[in-house]
């Protein structure tokens, strides 16, 4: 049996690809703040508490752009927006029945102005 209400297009969830396209700026965010890290360590003299700083930085980061990029965004409840009606319509007659048993329905559809 069918379900009689549609899915609306303002409740739906987040396209797959624009979802994969924010974890993926966020997964480089992070490795790019790793490279820096990496860099900074590297040339920063003299060495000194933040040498160790920043190679802690470039060791962790890593992991920790995998666990952010895979972390997707959680659903929010969305309420569908009702469309405004700019038809109005006569009431629903019973035309046909098909082979499952089930009725064709026909809806006569009149404009405001129409007299009809």
């Amino acid at each position: 049996m069918r379900s009689t209400s549609a899915q609306s297009a303002t409740s739906l969830a987040t396209a797959p690809e624009e979802d994969a396209r924010a974890r993926t700026r966020k997964y480089f965010i992070v490795m790019g703040v790793r490279v820096t890290c990496f860099i900074l360590m590297v040339t920063v003299t003299p060495y000194s508490w933040y040498t160790w700083m920043f190679a802690l930085g470039a060791a962790v980061l890593p992991y920790l752009a995998v666990v952010i990029a895979n972390v997707s965004a959680a659903p929010t409840a969305r309420r569908a927006e009702q469309p405004r009606r700019e038809i109005t319509s006569s009431t629903p007659m019973l035309v046909d029945s098909d082979d499952t048993g089930e009725g064709i329905i026909r809806i006569e559809e009149k404009r405001d102005g129409d007299r009809t």
